[in-house]
């Protein structure tokens, strides 16, 4: 079973009036949806929803919800927070069974900065996604996807297929290999490159003017001799 446990008090009435008065109660309001029942308005004490929110394996992930003497496996959907002092404002809950297939997306991580020789030839990393939908028992969620950096070259691109999944887990979109990053030239690498190009190009037309040819050249001294009547 899950590590986490939410326990939750049912909350009277929905809407904003509902979550407001969860929120001056020292509460957090949510909403618990999914299977084959109705919605049902709930709430979490602040402070113990914080201290989950808190340890990573909260948000994404199969926690127990706790209501009295009644358990039911769940996942933490979304949780939206105050854009000005970050206080969670409201989560979501889905119902789930420990051994059902679910789509969820996890956070990709890559490792081996140190190792991946084109950062050392002004290479840099574009992540193209972040995060991957994946399908997976809700029991075996995993806490990422990881790439390994080490070898990876100048101009690679990483793709679904470069990542080895644990076992059990399938992209949620099979149907193509799609991005996950690439390995280009920085920006800061290729203004580095036109500097010392300009600098070049600068020093060889400062050269070509000053060697003028020969042939340009008129000869000192000589006078132009005119007939004498």
């Amino acid at each position: 079973m899950a590590e986490i446990i939410l326990n939750v008090d049912v909350r009277d009435g929905v809407g904003t009036g509902s979550a407001r008065a969860a929120r001056r109660a020292g509460a957090v309001p949510g909403v618990l949806y999914g299977g084959d029942k109705a919605p049902v308005a709930i709430s979490v004490n602040e402070k113990d929803f914080r201290k989950n929110l808190y340890t990573g394996k909260l948000l994404g992930h199969l926690v127990t919800l706790k209501y009295g003497q009644e358990t039911q496996p769940v996942i933490a959907k979304d949780v939206q927070f105050d854009p000005v002092s970050d206080r969670p404002l409201h989560f979501d809950l889905m119902r789930v069974d420990e051994k059902q297939m679910i789509k969820i997306e996890v956070p990709v991580h890559f490792i081996n900065h140190d190792e991946c020789p084109a950062f050392r030839q002004g290479g840099s990393l574009e992540i193209v996604r972040h995060t991957v939908e994946i399908s997976v028992r809700a029991d075996h969620i995993p806490e990422e996807l990881v790439v390994d950096l080490a070898g990876h070259k100048m101009g690679d691109t990483i793709r679904i297929s470069d990542i080895k999944l644990p076992k059990g887990v399938e992209p949620a979109i099979g149907d193509r290999d799609f991005m996950i990053a690439s390995i280009k030239v920085s920006s800061a690498a290729k203004a580095d490159a036109a500097d010392v190009a300009a600098d070049e190009a600068a020093a060889e037309a400062e050269v070509a003017a000053d060697e003028v040819p020969a042939s340009a050249q008129s000869d000192e001294g000589e006078t132009e001799e005119t007939p004498e009547g």
